[in-house]
């Protein structure tokens, strides 16, 4: 819900393969830095007659909000029976007015960190509310209030630069730690700085060639042949790239496609797969949430640094160079390992 025509374009664009993420226009007057949040909440309930049981809001500035958040808000109002829910973290700091008043505890009792419960502190990820009282209170908490914790990690909201730079790292952390490895049952790759050394030749009717290696093609087809489906996922539309996988016999190829992880994940829940089963080779920033994610990650030696700063292993070769043959041989090896 924007009022920026730029954004709704590109939800339109870049995610026409889910039916789940649709992208409406806002009135100017409810998205300017003074409008509240309520006014945009009843805006989008007016215009676009929309029936619910159950009203949610996400706001974006939190990162760390996960499904199972958002169902235990939700459940809160249909299995509880409270009127609203809102999320919150827990803080350990010790809390002062502006007279110099201590809020949450005794000056001549501080008690130790380890000893000090702390407070509840609203973390701006989740709201849910019934019907009934958002437009009984005007508002999206009302009622019977039903308090859900979050980790307190998700404190952290994107305001500045500074506060995405500490996020940025914390997610990554967060993904990493998740990680589970298992047998490798498929392999999905990036192609430009993975099949390609990343360079791209034009003319004037647009790209003209890329180059590919012959190995890895043969690498590919011997790693089928040992039972591991082969998938490619780029964010450019390549006619070239589509040529090159037809040569290479590999049905799954999804070009365009910006927001890898989210797409990764659709493909996932449809195909009943599982991450710790997926080995994903990719480059770049575009990848680092697949990378960060999946049972084993590699890049080539050329990778960007941050790339290879995260993933778990840097292949001995560059892009374009046998990068994509070592990764086979390793997955043949690890699997009979595996077995």
């Amino acid at each position: 819900f924007t009022d920026d025509e730029e954004i709704i374009s590109y939800v339109k664009r870049e995610y026409a393969w889910s039916n789940k993420v649709i992208a409406i226009l806002r009135e100017d007057k409810n998205a300017s830095d003074k409008a509240s949040t309520e006014s945009a909440i009843f805006e989008f309930c007016d215009e676009n007659k929309v029936d619910f049981d159950v009203f949610c809001l996400l706001q974006a500035t939190s990162p760390f909000t996960t499904a199972k958040n958002i169902n235990t808000c939700i459940n809160k109002i249909t299995e509880e029976s409270y009127d609203s829910a809102v999320t919150v973290a827990k803080t350990h700091r010790f809390i002062w007015d502006s007279d110099g008043n201590a809020l949450n505890y005794d000056i001549y009792k501080r008690p130790r960190r380890q000893d000090f419960k702390g407070l509840l502190v609203e973390n701006g990820a989740v709201y849910t509310t019934t019907k009934a009282s958002l437009f009984n209170q005007k508002n999206r908490l009302g009622g019977n209030i039903a308090v859900v914790q979050m980790p307190d990690d998700s404190l952290h909201e994107i305001d500045t630069e500074s506060d995405w730079i500490v996020v940025e790292q914390l997610l990554i952390q967060r993904q990493k730690k998740q990680k589970q490895t298992d047998r490798i049952t498929h392999l999905v790759l990036d192609v430009d700085g993975v099949f390609t050394d990343g360079s791209v030749v034009y003319n004037k009717e647009g790209e003209f060639s890329k180059q590919f290696d012959i190995r890895d093609g043969m690498g590919l087809e011997i790693l089928r042949q040992h039972g591991v489906h082969v998938m490619v996922m780029t964010s450019e539309q390549s006619e070239t790239v589509a040529q090159r996988m037809k040569k290479l016999k590999i049905k799954d190829l999804y070009l365009g496609v910006k927001d890898k992880f989210s797409f990764l994940n659709n493909i996932i829940l449809e195909r009943k797969l599982s991450l710790k089963n997926i080995a994903y080779i990719g480059d770049d920033v575009n990848d680092l949430a697949n990378l960060c994610s999946v049972g084993w990650s590699m890049t080539p030696k050329n990778a960007t640094q941050i790339v290879k700063q995260h993933a778990d292993m840097i292949l001995p070769q560059n892009s374009g160079a046998g990068a994509i043959r070592y990764a086979c041989e390793f997955i043949i090896n690890y699997n009979h390992r595996y077995n």
